[in-house]
């Protein structure tokens, strides 16, 4: 992998960001694919960068052109600016297809734990088509599902946090019993990673050694950061409710109805042994300090693409 191409779709993002320093560090070649290069970040100067080109297949197929791996992380939390679900499926479909007429040796897929073409909600649905298109494409493959992720630069529990620092009360949907499964960014770079060299066919929960109930995942967090918060039970449409408010205060999506659904349906938690070390709770308590200090925003971490000035 030190002398191949490899292409890491939305380096600038989060899962990307994480999988592209690595491979870099490593010494191989990167480029990624995205549609929110960020010049400034120090990233730009150490990989190629072009956009997704998704409505131009055959741009697309040209830009994989000598990739020997693709790792794709692209996706969305929610529909937002005319982009939906729908849309987000027929875009990696085309990619899928661009890497398969490019000649791609290996495509490593980041989905998410318990994804499934029928289910009733439309982030898990997605996932699980594309899953099966994947499966179907001829193309050598590993899809790596993580729970809910966890590390710096991350926004759900960091958010938790920063609530936990900064409001009165702190709503838990329903009676807080649902679970999940944490797994540390770079556990889960590193699972992508090792799977792109294997030949074999693969999929696999991305998930750590500890499992919480939302009741017991927000008062750790309340404990290490110092909050005396009271947390309250509500019922999921009003829990909600109050999550829209914090995020319209904050010009952001702080939740949505399909993600409190995911959760509370228990989704977000593996029946697979752990296959990443770090525990949540021994970082949370080494990053507690930084930890929900600061608003992690999505909205505001997108914007169109540009062109990498020449250097």
């Amino acid at each position: 992998m030190t002398t191949d191409l490899n292409v890491v779709t939305g380096a600038f993002g989060y899962t990307g960001g994480y999988i592209a320093r690595e491979l870099i560090a490593n010494g191989a070649r990167v480029r990624t694919l995205t549609n929110h290069a960020r010049v400034e970040d120090p990233l730009a100067r150490q990989l190629e960068i072009a956009p997704f080109n998704f409505d131009r297949p055959d741009d697309l197929a040209r830009s994989l052109d000598g990739v020997a791996i693709v790792f794709n992380t692209y996706w969305i939390r929610f529909p937002h600016h005319g982009l939906d679900f729908d849309r987000a499926v027929s875009n990696l479909r085309t990619l899928i297809d661009a890497a398969q007429r490019a000649g791609v040796r290996r495509f490593v897929h980041l989905s998410i734990t318990n994804a499934s073409a029928a289910s009733p909600l439309p982030y898990f649905r997605g996932k699980g088509l594309i899953e099966d298109y994947l499966a179907r494409s001829g193309l050598s493959y590993a899809i790596i599902r993580p729970a809910v992720i966890f590390g710096a630069e991350e926004i759900l529990l960091n958010n938790i946090a920063w609530m936990l620092r900064r409001i009165p009360l702190f709503a838990i949907p329903g009676d807080g019993k649902y679970r999940m499964q944490p797994v540390f960014v770079e556990d889960l770079a590193k699972l992508a990673i090792d799977a792109a060299p294997r030949t074999d066919n693969l999929a696999i929960d991305a998930v750590g050694p500890e499992t919480f109930t939302f009741n017991e995942l927000v008062t750790l967090i309340a404990r290490e950061v110092g909050s005396h918060t009271p947390l309250i039970h509500l019922p999921p449409a009003i829990a909600l409710a109050c999550a829209r408010i914090v995020g319209r205060a904050m010009r952001d999506v702080t939740l949505t109805r399909d993600e409190l659904r995911g959760l509370m349906g228990n989704l977000l938690v593996s029946s697979a042994p752990p296959t990443a070390p770090t525990r949540f709770s021994e970082w949370l308590r080494h990053n507690a300090e930084f930890f929900g200090v600061h608003y992690a925003s999505e909205v505001a971490h997108r914007k169109p693409f540009s062109e990498v000035a020449k250097r």
